[in-house]
């Protein structure tokens, strides 16, 4: 790092917006950026930048805030000037660490600040798919008016699979249901199980005795498709499946077969393996599916949240400050 330089930080600098929406999802912290003298690249679309979109910046940016865009070795290499990648979220499996540390760039990313949305959105997936919510809406909007046997929560088993912070906020609000809570994670927190009545067993124990399973693992290529035809082989008939975290974490080919077959009873999914999901996709086309747009930690609170402390942490770089959750340790001076 070096010493403070006098007049606005971010004067002659320019960072790349890769979330669409940021104006209008993330006014506080765009204004924070803009107030330091940053010039803003926001995205102008409805999608991601893909690589190709990105392009024409690389070689002008300084910082980044990013979203679920691709930043590898090859984006990062055709980047010499960025030094501040703020990631608008949690997830780091679309940023290569190492390449930029390599590349002298300081990534930071939001643990816990968008927990409680995601939280509340798996808890809420698991009230619709055990009430048949959506397909009871679905169907009088069609005209069509019936009585659904659905299931109640209480006195049910919920698996999570990851005890991180958004599964220990699950594993609280969902006690106030009177469910029995399991969790398999091989990091967990021993005194926060406790503290929550969370019994930690293995993998596979979670997959065979839970009712209610919620997937809050994070993606990397040990744990790539763990929801596998095997592990879904282990669920009961009448369990389902809720994931919030990473698409690629189930195998959607087997889950598809697995709901399809009655082998479960349902799931729900705001991530997908290929996103924005393909309309063809056949998991759409299952009554027993409740889908959402990868939503989960899209609220105002949320959004607010990573939005101030994303572009804070892209300040404090270019400040000489090392930047809140810093991610990689960079391997020359950020100026």
């Amino acid at each position: 790092m070096t010493a403070p330089q006098t007049g606005p930080v971010g004067a002659g600098k320019s960072i790349l917006i890769g979330p669409v929406r940021y104006a209008e999802l993330c006014p506080d912290g765009r204004k924070l950026l803009l107030d330091a003298g940053f010039s803003l690249i926001e995205n102008p679309g409805e999608r991601p930048y893909t690589f190709e979109d990105m392009l024409p910046y690389l070689g002008q940016i300084h910082g980044a805030v990013a979203g679920v865009e691709l930043w590898n070795e090859q984006v990062l290499s055709l980047a010499p000037n960025l030094r501040a990648i703020g990631r608008l979220g949690v997830g780091l499996d679309n940023l290569d660490l190492d390449a930029a540390a390599a590349n002298g760039t300081f990534v930071s990313n939001v643990p816990g600040g968008n927990a409680n949305a995601v939280a509340e959105l798996a808890v809420g997936m698991l009230i619709s798919l055990q009430r048949k919510i959506a397909v009871m809406d679905k169907d009088i909007r069609g005209g069509r008016w019936d009585r659904y046997t659905g299931s109640e929560l209480c006195g049910k088993t919920l698996g999570l699979v990851g005890f991180g912070a958004i599964a220990r906020l699950v594993a609280r609000r969902i006690s106030g249901f009177d469910t029995r809570i399991i969790a398999s994670d091989p990091y967990a927190d021993a005194e926060a199980a406790k503290a929550l009545g969370v019994e930690i067993v293995p993998f596979d124990e979670v997959m065979a005795r839970a009712d209610l399973i919620s997937v809050h693992a994070p993606h990397t290529p040990d744990t790539h498709h763990m929801i596998n035809a095997k592990a879904l082989a282990l669920m009961k008939p009448h369990a389902v499946l809720i994931n919030t975290s990473r698409g690629g974490l189930v195998d959607e080919t087997a889950l598809f077969q697995a709901l399809q077959s009655g082998q479960i009873a349902g799931a729900a999914l705001d991530v997908w393996e290929s996103e924005p999901v393909s309309p063809d996709n056949p998991l759409l086309g299952l009554d027993n599916v409740l889908a959402t747009t990868h939503a989960a930690a899209d609220t105002v609170e949320a959004y607010r949240t990573v939005g101030l402390v994303t572009a804070q942490a892209i300040i404090d770089v270019f400040t000489g400050s090392e930047p809140q959750n810093l991610r990689n340790q960079p391997r020359v001076s950020a100026l």
